[in-house]
């Protein structure tokens, strides 16, 4: 099977670069541009042209969408580059699987829930109530993938960090390194994910949408194969916890023990948007759909850090 993986220079697009050895699928890997190191296909989500082109060209069976507008305080200043992004491109996405009667596996955010108050994991089919640009355009963006009736599998999923690109990890590692004192906001609960483990999520995912297409005949492949397990899904780490507890685990577990974490609440940040006060997710349904084991956060991050840890030491 021919996969697409679009945004494949960023966090979760270079963990599912790793895991896919073996497979016996053939990968092409895209995004804007070139990164020192990887192999690129340069590809513009939001031109439905090039999409088409390449999706036909290339016989693609499934996308996985990995590009996004992710900048969440700057999108609320840059709306229309962050929606076409977010909700156009998806859409263009998701007309060339219809088309093609292949898959789109979208991946989404714990930002299409903070508006409303609640205090239990929220689940799939509990309503989006966005507060800010990002989330809204995200929600936008699965509204329009379900509109276009091809087969679908969005994965929502929160605090993405790993070895690669900008994130909080990296972030508070330098700061707890090089700072005595560090304030970090304890208001604000969820679930870590490492991008590594939703990348195995993702191969779940194709595997079964493999073996469920090969039990179609190529008559019913010309017509397209209904995935019956289309939908969307939640996907992070398990366990619960607040920013300020996510940065006193980097510390303890980079041996950064100088520097002083101390809680704080969000309004001692400002931004111009607000951002969800709760947004555990409920994994009940992704597990049991594809008989997921999903890592405890805490696990995850020991092994995230040792892998940096490896590299700061291949660098010097």
């Amino acid at each position: 099977m021919n996969i697409l993986v679009t945004g494949a220079n960023g966090q979760l697009g270079r963990e599912i670069r790793l895991v896919v050895g073996g497979t016996g699928d053939t990968y092409i890997f895209t995004d804007v541009a070139e990164a020192e190191g990887l192999e690129t296909d340069i590809l513009d989500i939001t031109d439905a042209g090039s999409v088409v082109r390449l999706v036909e060209e290339r016989d693609i069976r499934c996308i996985v969408n990995c590009a996004a507008y992710t900048d969440v305080d700057k999108a609320e200043s840059d709306g229309i580059r962050c929606r076409r992004l977010n909700a156009e491109a998806p859409k263009i996405l998701a007309e060339a699987m219809k088309r093609a009667g292949g898959l789109l596996i979208q991946i989404s955010t714990d930002y299409v829930f903070g508006g409303d108050p609640y205090n239990t994991p929220c689940r799939e089919d509990q309503k989006g109530t966005p507060t800010g640009v990002y989330g809204r355009t995200k929600l936008e963006g699965e509204e329009y993938i379900k509109s276009t009736g091809c087969d679908y599998v969005i994965i929502r999923t929160a605090w993405l960090y790993s070895e690669y690109g900008k994130n909080f990890v990296k972030t508070m590692l330098k700061l707890t390194e090089t700072r005595p004192q560090v304030n970090v906001v304890f208001d604000q609960a969820g679930t870590p994910t490492y991008a590594y483990d939703l990348a195995e999520a993702v191969m779940a995912v194709l595997a079964d949408y493999e073996r469920e297409a090969g039990r179609h005949d190529s008559a019913d492949k010309s017509q397209g194969i209904r995935y019956s397990k289309s939908g969307i899904y939640h996907y992070s780490n398990e366990g619960v916890c607040s920013w300020y507890d996510f940065t006193k685990m980097i510390a303890e577990y980079s041996g950064h023990t100088g520097c002083e974490i101390l809680p704080c609440r969000s309004d001692e940040f400002p931004s111009p948007v607000k951002r969800p006060a709760y947004s555990v997710l409920d994994k009940t349904r992704i597990k049991r759909t594809f008989g997921l084991s999903i890592p405890y956060w805490t696990d995850s991050l020991k092994r995230c850090i040792t892998n940096l840890k490896g590299q700061k030491d291949n660098e010097l």
